[in-house]
């Protein structure tokens, strides 16, 4: 069950909502743990142990923990830590990695990164255990984040998790980015993908040079909508609860680096590394030799915490390369150009992308000798005028995902002031969206793979 299907939005959230909103204060915990546990057992009901599994021994080991830290640091608290997280990043890395498993248990990245940066919160005395297990099993398991992310650190929703209301400008300011994020996904993300899904169709082999440069914008712009699509879904739904989920994405596509790029893309993701790894290897702070070595890590367990396939392990040493050639020389002057800075990241990143999207690394290099011909060349038939047809079909949705790639749109919005109009702008959104949800036939997250 995904937020952008008609069983969810008519469905399982109304019925939802209703329960958690007559349910007195003490019992919401209670009522959204058991509705998060419901929604994912539709989707997935053979990783719910899996789940429960993970929460129940995290719980145990972090109040353990605890304890132990109340008598003063020392080894066995260490030790409780070493063993949370050898079973965290354990059982991940045998259902990501091992190839035990066909399918990947749901949303198992996002929430072992969750459930590890509480015991290592609780570790550093940063936060205290939770006493409770049904809130702990609440802040791992809330269904507006627990499948996709965003990640959120306990200690930001502790307080929420004691105690909370929802005003009814929470509930509207929920609706409205829920539709938006609705309308990311399946006006733009979903009809700007189906150009990629016909090129894989064709075979990359059998694409011209401005189809192959046309499928790897699409492309960018299906996952950039998707991703971002879902995380205001669930800042919304999350709204409606009480809580304040944590923006995951602020125009990324408008930076003038890559470096700037990846401080406003997947933003919880990147903090994560940032506070759990790059910080505690020294960042910055030891020369610039160990701040690459310290970038190397960070991107290599980037690269693997996506896939363990060749074409993300190419994908994370492509932006690692980015990354070190602008610290080196590039940055200062991408920073101070108005233009040219712009056009170098709508240059790499998508790139970048097309490596992130094609598995088959036989199949990428396929690819990129039709996005530079003159590398070489691949048998097949080509028809130069292949993109001819695409462009006239596809040239709205680029404009359009042109358009709210960037804060514009939402200035408009704001600007817009009346209550009413913004009122019709986002139910005009809203119906706009279930004609595309009533004609699409399926619509999946893409990070749902990962």
């Amino acid at each position: 069950m995904v937020f952008s299907s008609f069983e969810f939005l008519f469905r399982f959230l109304p019925v939802f909502l209703l329960i958690y909103y007559v349910t007195p204060k003490k019992y919401k915990n209670l009522t959204l743990f058991a509705g998060s546990i419901t929604f994912y057992t539709i989707g997935e009901a053979e990783y719910i142990l899996l789940l429960l599994g993970c929460v129940l021994i995290n719980y145990v080991l972090a109040r353990l923990m605890y304890r132990q830290d109340m008598e003063g640091r020392g080894t066995k608290q260490k030790l409780l830590l070493i063993l949370a997280l050898c079973y965290d990043f354990g059982v991940l890395f045998f259902y990501k990695y091992s190839g035990f498993s066909e399918n990947l248990p749901l949303g198992i990245s996002f929430y072992t990164f969750q459930i590890a940066a509480y015991v290592i919160d609780v570790y550093r005395g940063k936060v205290p255990a939770e006493k409770a297990f049904v809130r702990l099993a609440t802040y791992l398991t809330m269904f507006p984040q627990l499948v996709a992310g965003p990640i959120i650190n306990y200690a930001d929703v502790r307080g929420a998790l004691r105690e909370r209301t929802v005003s009814a400008e929470q509930f509207e300011e929920g609706i409205r980015l829920l539709v938006f994020g609705l309308a990311a996904k399946v006006v733009i993300a979903d009809r700007i993908g189906m150009l990629w899904n016909n090129i894989q169709t064709i075979g990359f082999a059998s694409i011209s040079t401005p189809l192959a440069w046309m499928g790897a914008f699409a492309y960018s712009l299906e996952l950039y909508f998707d991703f971002s699509g879902y995380s205001l879904m669930a800042r919304g739904l999350g709204a409606m609860l009480g809580f304040e989920i944590p923006v995951n994405f602020r125009y990324p596509y408008i930076a003038k680096s890559v470096t700037e790029f990846w401080r406003r893309w997947h933003i919880t993701l990147g903090k994560w590394f940032r506070e759990y790894v790059y910080i505690p290897l020294g960042g910055n702070r030891k020369g610039k030799a160990r701040t690459f070595f310290n970038l190397f890590v960070v991107w290599s367990l980037t690269a693997l915490w996506h896939g363990a396939s060749g074409n993300f392990l190419i994908w994370g040493a492509a932006l690692l390369f980015f990354l070190l050639l602008e610290k080196l020389c590039l940055l200062p002057f991408l920073e101070k150009s108005r233009v040219i800075g712009h056009m170098y990241l709508l240059f790499v990143v998508p790139l970048t992308w097309v490596a992130f999207a094609v598995e088959d690394v036989r199949q990428l290099a396929v690819y990129f000798m039709r996005l530079f011909p003159f590398f070489g060349t691949t048998g097949g038939t080509i028809n130069p005028l292949d993109y001819v047809q695409y462009l006239n079909d596809y040239v709205p949705l680029f404009l359009l995902g042109v358009l709210f790639s960037t804060p514009l749109p939402a200035a408009v919005y704001k600007a817009a002031g009346k209550k009413w109009l913004g009122s019709l702008i986002v139910f005009l959104i809203f119906g706009l969206s279930m004609y595309y949800l009533s004609v699409s036939a399926n619509n999946p997250f893409l990070y749902f793979n990962f």
